[in-house]
Order: structure tokens, then sequence, then C-alpha cells
């Protein structure tokens, strides 16, 4: 009987923690863990990551968030976004919520990292410590509806004219980094055909 039910607590403790996120300093560094809508309501500093996913093109994959995410539902965003959970480290997060989200993955680059607080709907406040990835693909996309309802891939130049003409139509978080470290994103994904040690960590 105890060994039957091992498996049901260890799925049990598992939803558990990837339904808490990484509690930070100003610096980045961990000072413990919360459940994630809790720390969302009282707008804790967290670790978070968005990941930027450019074609040969130079094209951006944009996401449309599917209507019923818990906060900012139907607005246009960066490629993927979320939480690594505590024991999970930040590139296995990336990995994970890539393949989740979009259904592949690729080789990923850190470039740069923030800290932003912003009031997003219902009562939540987003306040992160937003790790900046970038990778190149070429693949085909196969996105979750329960994540995404919609998504395409455009410029740098022509999400940056939308952004400024209908910003309603598009998260707080990717309009500020827009908006406040744009070169620091563009120099990231220009160098995304150098070699780096930290690219290419799919399967670490």
């Amino acid at each position: 009987m105890i060994c039957r039910n091992r498996p049901l607590l260890c799925n049990r403790n598992q939803a558990t923690k990837m339904n808490e996120i990484i509690l930070v300093d100003t610096d980045g560094k961990q000072t413990g863990s919360m459940e994630k809508m809790e720390a969302h309501r009282k707008g804790i500093l967290h670790r978070a990551f968005s990941i930027f996913i450019i074609n040969s093109q130079g094209n951006l994959l944009l996401q449309q968030r599917a209507d019923k995410k818990y906060h900012s539902g139907g607005l246009w965003s960066n490629t993927c976004c979320s939480h690594p959970a505590p024991g999970e480290s930040l590139i296995q997060a990336a990995h994970r919520r890539l393949n989740e989200e979009l259904g592949f993955e690729c080789g990923l680059r850190e470039v740069f990292a923030f800290t932003y607080k912003s009031s997003v709907g219902a009562g939540l406040i987003e306040h992160e410590y937003d790790h900046i990835l970038v990778g190149l693909y070429d693949g085909s996309v196969h996105p979750n509806p329960e994540e995404v309802q919609a998504w395409k891939w455009i410029s740098l130049h022509d999400l940056s004219t939308d952004i400024s003409a209908v910003p309603h139509l598009y998260t707080d978080w990717l309009k500020l980094i827009f908006k406040l470290r744009f070169p620091e994103l563009t120099k990231g994904i220009e160098c995304l055909n150098t070699p780096s040690t930290s690219d290419y960590l799919s399967t670490k």
C-alpha cells in the first residue's frame, strides 16, 4: 500500500513545487520561495525570464497570450515568459516552458537582467528580476492553445512601431524592455551567431 501511494505523493509534491516561485533580493540572489499567486498579490520580487526567439531573417517570434491566463490574457508578448521553480535552474525552466508553450527547443543565451514592477490587473502585481534570454530558430512552431492563442514572426522595427501606435495590445514587460533596454536586446540578438559557453544548454 505504501509503495502504491508513493507516486501519488510524489506527483502532489511536484505539483506544489511547480506552483511556487523563487524570491530574490535586488541583486538577484535567492531569499526564499512562495506560492505563485500569493507573490503576485503581494508584489514580492521574484525570479523570472523572458525569451526572445529570432529566425535567420532577423524576425522575432511573438505570441498572443491565451485569454484565460491568470493575467495579461489576450495581449501580445515576446516568445515566452515564465518563472523557474525552486530547485530548477534558469536554463532548465526556460527550455521546459518554451517546449510546453510552443513545442520546440533551441539554444538559449542570457543577455541581461532587469527589475521592473507593474500592476497587471485583477489585484496582481508583477515585480520581477527578469532574465532576458535570446535564441535562434527556424523550425516549426506547435503552440499549446492552453497557453498561446496566436503567434507570428515580426521584425523588431515593425514591432517597435506597433508598440508605440497601440501599446494597449502588448504586455507591460515587453513595452518596458523595448523602452528601457532595447539597445541591449538588439546587441544580444546580433551576437547569436557568435559561439558562447552559455549557448545550447537544452539538455543540461
